[in-house]
Parts: structure tokens; sequence; C-alpha cells
């Protein structure tokens, strides 16, 4: 039981660290995008956005790889993860694995709500 906390946090740090340092060393090449997705990368690629977000993924990435830092990599990843699911939804037209990432770092806050508890 004790292992099975820590699920949540090593699949989070795999996803946005993966992810994250895709964007700088492209380790699998990017989907080919049209429409409304292209409008939308053009458009944050070109202004340094992408970048940014991916920094913070990077950064997220590793503090949850740290117990002690899981609900500070939370707070990062929190609005990335809803803004991936967002992205899905009105951009892409359908839910994907932003889904599946909201869940998990719902799940880890769920796990680390003891260290939320006084910003309530």
């Amino acid at each position: 039981m004790k292992l099975l906390k820590h699920v949540p946090a090593a699949l989070l740090a795999f996803l946005f660290l993966f992810g994250g340092l895709n964007f700088f060393f492209h380790f699998v090449p990017d989907p080919a995008l049209t429409g409304k997705q292209l409008d939308f990368m053009v458009l944050f690629g070109g202004s340094g956005y992408m970048t940014a977000i991916k920094v913070l993924e990077v950064i997220g990435g590793l503090l949850i790889l740290f117990p002690a830092h899981r609900a500070k990599a939370v707070l990062i990843l929190g609005p990335i993860a809803v803004n991936i699911l967002l992205f899905e939804i009105y951009i892409a037209g359908g839910v994907g694995v932003g889904a599946v990432v909201v869940l998990l770092v719902l799940a880890q806050a769920f796990i680390d709500q003891d260290k939320f508890k006084a910003l309530l």
C-alpha cells in the first residue's frame, strides 16, 4: 500500500518530464497539426509561451519525484494539466491523455491533502 501512493507521482513525473524535454530535444517527432490546432501552436510557439510552459513542466516533473516537494509540484502541474484537457476539448475536439493527467494530478493532490490544509 505504501508503494501504491507513489504511482501517480511516478506517472506524472514521466509524462511531464518526457513532454517537457521532448520540446527541447525532440526525442519523438511532433504530430502533424491542422486547423485550429495549428493556429493555436503557431500563435503560442512564436511568442515564447510554450517555452515557458515546457520549462515549468520539467521543473514540476522533477519536483514531483521528491515526496517532500510533491505539493509544490501539484501547484505547478495542476494548471498545466487543466490547460492540456481544455486544449483537447475545445481545440482538438476530443478528450485524450489530458483527462488522465488531470485525474493523476487530482489523485496526487488527494494523497498530499494534509499539505494543502494550510491553504484553506
